[in-house]
């Protein structure tokens, strides 16, 4: 008679899958809170302590952690010396084992850490030649069919074994995020002996398959953080519209992550992973109008963020405008009701970036591994930024330069940003070389240059981006200094009569 070992903290679909056991004549053993499910569901099964002899101990935190049932799991029948040490305790092996751990994820603390259930995964999982080893419900009805029909072999067998030990590391990566305080990179060293730690551990749970990568000809999906640290894109709820592309997300994420650097109501328009559009107004429907205006040719095809609720009056702005992505932190039921009109307009509900959250990080895939840094979160402070021409900037430049040097921080260098007030009115960037964005910029800028500001996401190693910015009108600039042309491009401003600022920190974006 074949014999499973059961110990599931999910019950779903456990009564139906044990019935379906117990009818091609297994022997089923199973600890505490599923023998009572199963007994309560009239499913006929032993109780684990059966086979150790020992009943659970310390408030049910062991219970399988026992010899003789992991002897059960790990033995190899069809090695003699393995079935004489069986038979020496009396023991007899198991043909399957059935464990879903402890909802750590869900309700994160030690004492919903598993022990004793990724024991047995792990134990069965390398057995699994012997031994089938199932963690996910969804695998129930498949393998019960297989075994009906005398169809399990090494394939299931392995790949089975394969989700297991996934399951178990991702598991793990979820507790060494907790005890980090949220943050995979946090060592707990103190002070100045902080770094990244030694091991790396990151563990992501399918969130849902995607029609395609970047291009129809690639492979895709979105995977969740194991353990969430805060609302996020993935917490959104999609109102209508079409399946969410791998494209769709990225630009999301890049318009989601930049409209919440401003306090006030702004909006953010992003196309191919860069801002195009950006601006603060008066209220949703004026930020939108004004970071539309600022490229009205780019912004067809993109996606669109706000920082306030998107109200019908915003909506009835957008008009025959093709946008593939609208995303704010709610949606007024008139929104709702205008947007119907356009089906296939993706609408994203995402619950607002909490205050104090952990500390992101950035992970990019490398030949070999993968390259890891913190988040750029810097805090800017105007106030504490240099001066370095005759002129100061005015009260209303030094505005405008708080204002792009927000957006510049999101734009792939060499990013240059062309501002007047709290508007975009030109964006360049993603080139080697730092002239050309800049002319792109003032090109797309035109004569709303004049009497505008420039932010610059790197120093100047020229004179030739300001001696542009002049020739356009530009009246400021900010740029993070440092270049050993400093000298050059300062007095560069102060014979066009223009202001300029160091930051003192760069911001590039690759």
């Amino acid at each position: 008679m074949p014999r499973a070992l059961i110990s599931v903290s999910d019950k779903a679909g456990l009564v139906a899958f044990a019935e379906g056991l117990a009818g091609l004549g297994w022997d089923l053993f199973a600890s505490g809170g599923t023998a009572a499910t199963l007994r309560a569901a009239a499913v006929p099964c032993r109780m684990v302590e059966d086979l150790g002899g020992l009943p659970e101990l310390l408030g049910g935190r062991v219970k399988t952690l026992q010899v003789q049932i992991h002897a059960a799991i790990l033995a190899r029948p069809d090695q003699p010396e393995d079935r004489a040490d069986l038979a020496r305790v009396g023991v007899e092996p198991f043909d399957l084992v059935v464990v879903n751990l402890y909802p750590f994820r869900e309700r994160p603390g030690i004492e919903t850490i598993d022990i004793g259930g990724v024991a047995l995964l792990r134990a069965a999982a390398k057995n699994h030649a012997h031994v089938l080893v199932l963690c996910r419900p969804d695998d129930y009805e498949g393998v019960l069919t297989g075994l009906r029909q005398g169809r399990i072999g090494i394939e299931t067998r392995r790949r089975l074994a394969l989700e297991a030990f996934r399951h178990t590391a991702t598991y793990d990566a979820a507790i060494a995020a907790w005890l980090a305080g949220g943050h995979p990179l946090a060592d707990l060293a103190p002070g100045d002996e902080a770094t990244f730690p030694l091991e790396l551990p990151l563990g992501y749970v399918r969130a849902q398959g995607l029609r395609y990568g970047e291009n129809p000809h690639q492979r895709a999906a979105v995977y969740r953080d194991a353990l969430p640290n805060g609302p996020g894109l993935l917490d959104s709820q999609q109102l209508q519209g079409k399946e969410l592309s791998y494209n769709n997300l990225m630009d999301a994420e890049a318009a989601w992550d930049l409209v919440w650097r401003f306090d006030d109501s702004a909006c953010v328009a992003v196309k191919h992973a860069g801002p195009c559009g950006v601006a603060v107004g008066s209220t949703a429907a004026d930020a939108f109008s004004r970071a539309r205006a600022g490229d009205p040719v780019s912004i067809y095809g993109g996606i669109v963020a706000w920082n306030r609720p998107l109200d019908g009056e915003t909506v009835e702005l957008l008009g025959d405008l093709f946008l593939e992505v609208l995303i704010a932190p709610s949606v007024t039921e008139q929104a709702r009701k205008a947007l119907h009109r356009k089906k296939n307009l993706r609408v994203l509900q995402c619950p607002a970036p909490l205050a104090g959250r952990p500390l992101d990080y950035r992970v990019r895939r490398v030949s070999g591994g993968i390259l890891v840094q913190d988040e750029d979160r810097v805090t800017a402070d105007p106030a504490a930024w240099q001066v370095v021409t005759d002129r100061a900037p005015t009260g209303e430049e030094r505005r405008a330069m708080a204002f792009v040097w927000q957006v510049v921080r999101a734009v792939p260098s060499n990013a240059i940003v062309v501002g007047q007030g709290q508007q975009t009115v030109g964006i360049g960037g993603g080139a080697p070389n730092r002239i050309d964005p800049a002319r792109s910029a003032l090109r797309q800028a035109g004569e709303r240059s004049r009497g505008a500001v420039l932010a610059s996401d790197g120093f100047f190693p020229f004179d030739d981006v300001v001696q542009a910015a002049a020739e356009a009108g530009i009246t400021a600039v900010v740029q993070p200094g440092g270049s050993r042309s400093d000298e050059a491009s300062i007095a560069a401003c102060n014979r066009a009569g223009m202001a300029m600022v160091f930051t003192g920190v760069r911001h590039f974006r690759h």
